[in-house]
């Protein structure tokens, strides 16, 4: 039973259970975002870096052309050989083709510079090419920017249409929707706490800042593989503002990689960054600090029993039907320190109550049936996960990127 429930806490974590608790008292207390207040529609704009992405820009510039005039979106083409420039002017939007390409965050940069939007916008929405908004993005989300606010991080969900191509790409989108619910509700929104406020990302795929802030953030720092975390840790490193979040507002879908290669890759990358932006700036003083040293010690030290767990459990397995010869006293200790019935089911167990929640709220039953591969895919995580951490360290990054193999997406009905 200990065993059981000592995988149990690493399999959903204590950060996971403290910020949960701080999430439901938060949501006692305020159970809806507020819809009246905040920035002016017309004071906002929206800039898209784009390489490539032919596939799905012009469902990406019709979500956002529902809600704001299209002079307010900029497009900034970065490299791309392909249609997306012609499709962007097609759409009427403003763009901006860059060559050679400077990665995403030197194609934000050069877009905010070259548009002069610093002085022209109160707020600017950065937008990944594959991104489609929820038709009350703005409704929501712009009512978050209180005068303490400067940054409300996008609410994510996975696009589930188009659907995936394969049972595999199945799993992998719906294992990536079940991350976006069980990090934005049982993290994230407690972290948002306005006495907390810790916040550790605004996710560049939607969220949104003021321009007053932005003239202060370093957004295409060297040597980095993604921006938003290192914007995020800047908005903290520099006393900027809060970071608002609320799972109900602001929302935004991503369409995912239903390939295990793309995956791979992408979780890789969202890693790297994540350790380069630690390695840049360090551990300091703060609440926030303070949050993150904590959540980097448990993410490296789950990482490493999840995977430690597969071997553990076949070890003990054999050990098990080696136990059962008679006179085989050090096969039965191990048995009893570390019976794999219960590895087996400290790790399951407690990952598919994630997954059920996830059904829930996504209204997805097929999640549980596909939740049964959900412990292998962490798995894989946990793998990536520490790679980059070695890979931080040892190597830089151009920022230059390629973005996953897109599904063909068009906008049929309001997300």
């Amino acid at each position: 039973m200990l065993t059981a429930l000592v995988v149990l806490v690493l399999v959903i974590g204590l950060n996971t259970l403290f910020w949960g608790a701080v999430g439901v008292v938060r949501l006692l207390a305020d159970r809806r975002p507020p819809r009246t207040g905040g920035v002016p529609l017309h004071a906002v704009a929206v800039v898209i870096a784009a390489h490539n992405e032919e596939a799905v820009i012009a469902s990406t510039l019709k979500s956002a052309a529902r809600l704001l005039p299209v002079n307010q979106i900029f497009v900034a083409s970065d490299g791309s050989t392909d249609r997306t420039a012609e499709l962007a002017r097609g759409a009427g939007v403003n763009v901006l083709e860059l060559n050679p390409n400077r990665g995403k965050a030197g194609a934000l940069l050069a877009a905010l510079e070259h548009f002069d939007i610093y002085s022209r916008f109160e707020v600017v929405t950065f937008l990944d090419a594959d991104t489609r908004l929820a038709s009350d993005y703005f409704e929501t989300g712009l009512p978050l920017f209180t005068d303490d606010v400067v940054a409300v991080a996008g609410c994510a969900r996975s696009q589930l249409d188009p659907a995936p191509r394969t049972l595999l790409g199945r799993i992998l989108v719906a294992y990536r929707e079940r991350v976006y619910i069980v990090m934005q509700y049982f993290l994230k929104f407690g972290q948002a706490a306005r006495a907390l406020d810790v916040i550790a990302i605004a996710p560049g795929f939607a969220s949104m800042y003021r321009t007053r802030a932005l003239k202060h953030i370093d957004i295409a720092a060297e040597n980095l593989a993604i921006e938003d975390y290192n914007m995020t840790f800047e908005v903290h490193a520099k006393r900027l503002g809060r970071i608002a979040f609320h799972p109900r507002a602001a929302m935004a879908y991503t369409q995912d990689p239903d390939t295990l290669r793309d995956y791979a890759k992408q979780v890789l990358r969202w890693n790297l960054g994540f350790w380069q932006t630690i390695r840049r700036h360090g551990f300091r003083r703060g609440r926030f600090w303070v949050a993150l040293a904590v959540f980097t010690f448990e993410l490296v030290v789950s990482s490493a029993i999840l995977l430690a767990l597969i071997p553990a459990i076949l070890i003990t397995g054999v050990a098990a039907v080696v136990a059962s010869t008679p006179g085989v006293g050090t096969a039965d200790l191990l048995v009893t320190a570390l019976p794999p019935l219960a590895l087996l089911v400290g790790l399951v167990l407690p990952d598919y109550v994630l997954t059920v929640i996830a059904a829930v709220v996504a209204r997805r039953p097929s999640f549980l049936l596909l939740g049964l591969a959900f412990p292998l895919t962490r798995m894989l995580d946990a793998f990536l996960c520490l790679g980059a951490l070695e890979e931080a360290f040892t190597r830089t990054s151009s920022g230059r990127w390629t973005s996953p193999t897109r599904r063909p997406a068009e906008l049929t009905r309001a997300t």
